[in-house]
């Protein structure tokens, strides 16, 4: 996903213990790098009613509303979320005080937000790029999401209320996304898509990693990519490229792994275990004399990463035009991949990554998708908290 970066100052975050609703307040330190129509159905004011919810046919049958028998939370009728019932952008942006909680299947558990992230395929959709598949509006956006567990569908069997939880809410990104995302201070979620917080992340690092992390493991095994091979990311300081770096050296056990970036970012590329940093303001990565097992592409410049790429290897491809060998590749939204990846996280050998300009607050969406919009991100775009 497109990063064009830029000179910064990242803000690490201690992590927190958090109980039930009591969300952490953060004590930053920094490290300086160089680098709808109204209804009788509805109340009078606009909200969502459950009933608009499209059945997608090429996905399995909804299951029947099954919320559990009793909860020991006190959950309202009603929400705060951000909602466009117009595709365009960041002006069709509304945030509403009355939008209905989304009605709990079996197979769900209903979350307290409190923490999201912005990806680039928020305002790709909000842009209407994929509408033909895309759920109907109005929409609350939002895919990354942590928080807590406060009602569980009767099928549920592996979380409690009280579980700080986090993932990806949208199995398929492109293909009827949820229409009651993450920014909102509920959501509904599957089961299967969800994994238990890393003991060690407060709420904000958490909601940074889901589509991203799974994104970058899932390219990686497509990839064929294995231990001993090498790797080039292109658009290393990124949210996806920051951590393919970090799991093709840590977690896949990479012989090498080169990444781009411009001149300020190139020692954070070190940091996160890059062993070639290339900065693309001045050098041409295509002119490099050494070909590699791998590229990941994040940025759209395939045409050029198929000339460094060995012979038999593969080139991950996450937006612009695809060149043979390589392939386009969309996430799928899987709460197991969260599981195998939390030691790794909880032994810091995985790292999140936080944008600095970060975190925005909830009102504060706006502000947040515009800075996202212009692709110099670094890391992950999260909103938090969310009340």
């Amino acid at each position: 996903m497109d990063s064009i970066l830029s000179s910064t100052t990242f803000q690490l975050r201690k992590p927190l213990l958090c109980c039930k609703l009591h969300l952490p307040q953060f004590s930053p330190f920094k490290i300086s790098i160089n680098a709808p129509k109204k209804s009788n159905n509805c109340s009078q004011k606009r909200q969502f009613c459950p009933p608009a919810i499209r059945i997608i046919a090429s996905s399995q049958a909804a299951a029947p509303s099954a919320e559990a028998a009793t909860s020991s939370y006190s959950v309202p009728s009603e929400m705060k979320a951000w909602t466009y019932s117009e595709y365009g952008g960041v002006e069709v942006l509304k945030l509403e005080s009355n939008v209905a909680v989304p009605p709990l299947q079996a197979d769900q558990v209903l979350i307290k937000v409190a923490a999201a992230a912005l990806n680039p395929v928020d305002f790709k959709r909000r842009f209407g790029k994929f509408k033909a598949t895309d759920s109907p509006l109005p929409t609350v956006p939002g895919y990354d999401v942590a928080g807590v567990v406060v009602k569980i569908g009767s099928e549920v069997k592996g979380f409690k209320e009280g579980d700080e939880v986090y993932g990806d809410i949208s199995e398929k990104a492109l293909d009827g996304p949820k229409q009651f995302g993450s920014l909102a201070e509920y959501t509904a979620v599957e089961e299967k898509l969800l994994a238990l917080k890393p003991s060690n992340l407060d709420f904000a690092q958490a909601a940074g990693l889901p589509l991203a992390i799974e994104t970058a493991y899932e390219g990686l095994e497509k990839s064929g990519f294995s231990e001993g091979k090498s790797i080039l990311v292109l658009g290393g300081a990124g949210g996806v490229g920051s951590l393919v770096i970090q799991l093709a050296k840590h977690v896949f056990g990479a012989s090498k792994v080169a990444a781009t970036s411009s001149t300020s970012k190139l020692e954070f590329l070190k940091s996160l275990g890059a062993d070639l940093a290339i900065d693309y303001t001045k050098d041409n990565f295509e002119d490099l004399p050494e070909k590699f097992d791998v590229v990941y592409d994040t940025v759209g410049q395939c045409d050029k990463a198929v000339k460094v790429v060995k012979e038999g290897g593969s080139v991950v491809v996450l937006t612009g035009a695809v060149t043979p060998p390589g392939f386009r590749f969309v996430v799928t939204s899987n709460g197991e991949t969260l599981k195998k990846l939390n030691p790794y996280l909880e032994s810091g050998k995985v790292k999140a990554v936080v944008d600095p300009k970060g975190p925005f607050g909830f009102d504060k969406v706006e502000e947040a998708f515009s800075y996202l919009e212009t692709n110099r991100a670094v890391g992950k775009v999260v909103v938090y908290p969310i009340p």
